[in-house]
């Protein structure tokens, strides 16, 4: 297997995502030098930081965290087109398993229940095949032993693409709704919602409305990246 799998290296190489250099032995996604280049955000305390503060009046949330800063431009922004657009879900498992082993050894997200994607609506599921915090999903799931639960809270309508829209507009968007299947499956419980990038927080604090349906239900959140 090994054999076949160095042949395979030879004519099909893994290439870091962000540079295009040949991966090398234990490299994954992303090579060596990339990932020092990433820019983290290193927030020390999860109750009180820059994210949190972002939802302010708007709702409350237990804990908030995110791995990297968005910029305009820079190895997150080109990291995070590769997985929305490019089909490279590996990116999101990449960030997932990192995160994981973080959440894991500091013990912050030990109450959590529930793991919860904000959904895509089913005509752009359909249209780019995946949604892009899937695998980010699993492999938290998979590190932290919390169920990863997909479908129970559904976007029913969608607004056209963000990404050139000035940050007043976005947060002004009132086009994105969610619906909670049933409002009774998180009673009592602590929920993590995961999205790939918080600019604004409007998405998240749409999809957070919609689950403080919930009976006594506590939200925190977590993102791969938080837009400065």
């Amino acid at each position: 297997m090994k054999i076949l799998k160095d042949l395979l290296n030879i004519f099909y190489p893994d290439l870091c995502a962000n540079c295009d250099n040949h991966l090398i032995k234990n490299e994954n996604v992303i090579c060596t030098f990339c990932r020092h280049d990433l820019p983290l955000t290193a927030f020390t305390n999860y109750t009180e930081n820059k994210i949190v503060k972002t939802f302010y009046g708007r709702i409350d949330i237990e804990k908030a965290y995110a791995l990297l800063f968005y910029r305009k431009t820079g190895i997150t922004k080109k990291l995070i087109h590769e997985l929305k657009y490019k089909g490279n879900e590996d990116i999101g498992a990449f960030f997932g398993n990192w995160l994981g082993e973080i959440l894991k050894e500091n013990n912050q997200f030990s109450t959590i229940d529930y793991i919860i994607p904000v959904p895509l609506h089913p005509k752009k599921l359909k249209q780019r095949g995946y949604n892009q915090v899937t695998k980010f999903g699993e492999s938290l799931s998979f590190h932290l032993k919390i169920p990863f639960v997909e479908n129970i809270l559904q976007r029913t309508s969608t607004a056209k693409t963000q990404t050139f829209k000035a940050r007043f507009d976005r947060f002004n968007n009132i086009d994105s709704k969610f619906q909670l299947k049933n409002t009774s499956t998180f009673t009592n419980k602590h929920i993590l919602l995961i999205d790939d990038v918080i600019t604004t927080g409007a998405t998240l604090e749409s999809c957070a409305k919609e689950l403080l349906k919930t009976k006594n239900i506590k939200i925190s959140i977590l993102t791969m990246a938080y837009t400065e």
